[in-house]
């Protein structure tokens, strides 16, 4: 007998949820059966889609209290209620750290550190009555070196401890996880590792040889929010092929280093 995942009659957030990572966390979701709800600051052109359904879109910025405020409502009145948060809006561009002004980095931290603690606390109240899961999209760069993206490595490194403490505090009721994402094939994944990317050794440090696909993401997410993980809270599950041990972090930096 096969073990399957179905999060029928869930209804899902996944924040940042149009592009990227989180357009294949939203697939995933919506294969399981989830009502699945997506936000960006602006309409995309197209929208997630599985098993014949579509992910709905909300309008929002989710460093702004008011409009996160709007997006849970917004969510409820749709759909009654909601049960899975996945918080995976964030990123950063590469930059020199030592160069770059302080405001990016107040800017990043408040992206990606701050903006998933404001959807916790606004989505606690609707969650805590009919119990749910919350998923925070981390990254391997809260555990290493991230040159480049000091600010961001740094907001996730507190993105995991912001997990665990939420952990204790929504227990019994809501779980609260993270998902360390390795090297994954986005959008962004030339920009984010330059000329390194188009080198045949790039995932030579990777156990499992390549990045990581979206919906591979996706697949620890559905896990996280379904009963299977029914007794998990305040863990981190690493999505990472095996451990990360890139050989190009030396090479990154330099490409992003000022030069006289």
């Amino acid at each position: 007998m096969g073990v399957e995942i179905d999060l029928s009659g869930r209804v899902a957030l996944v924040t940042g949820g149009t592009r990227g990572i989180g357009a294949g966390i939203a697939a995933v979701l919506l294969r399981a059966g989830a009502q699945v709800h997506v936000c960006s600051r602006n309409p995309p052109e197209s929208l997630p889609e599985g098993a014949g359904r579509r992910a709905e879109f909300i309008a929002a910025d989710v460093r702004d209290q008011s409009q996160v405020d709007e997006l849970i409502g917004e969510v409820v009145r749709r759909s009654g209620g909601l049960d899975v948060v996945v918080n995976n809006a964030g990123g950063a561009p590469p930059v020199d750290t030592a160069t770059v002004s302080p405001r990016f980095h107040a800017k990043i931290v408040e992206l990606n550190l701050l903006a998933p603690l404001l959807v916790c606390q606004r989505a606690w109240p609707v969650m805590r009555e009919r119990g749910g899961s919350v998923i925070m999209i981390s990254s391997v760069a809260a555990r290493r070196a991230a040159p480049t993206i000091a600010a961001y490595a740094a907001a996730k490194a507190g993105l995991e401890s912001l997990t665990r403490t939420l952990a204790l505090e929504f227990a019994p009721s809501v779980r609260v996880n993270a998902v360390a994402v390795g090297v994954a094939r986005t959008e962004n994944f030339a920009e984010h590792f330059g000329a390194a990317a188009e080198d045949s050794g790039f995932a030579e440090g990777i156990p499992l040889g390549r990045p990581a696909e979206p919906e591979e993401v996706g697949n620890a997410c559905a896990f996280l929010a379904s009963p299977l993980a029914g007794y998990l809270t305040g863990d981190v599950l690493s999505v990472d092929g095996g451990g990360e041990q890139h050989p190009n972090l030396a090479r990154i930096a330099a490409e992003f280093r000022p030069r006289d």
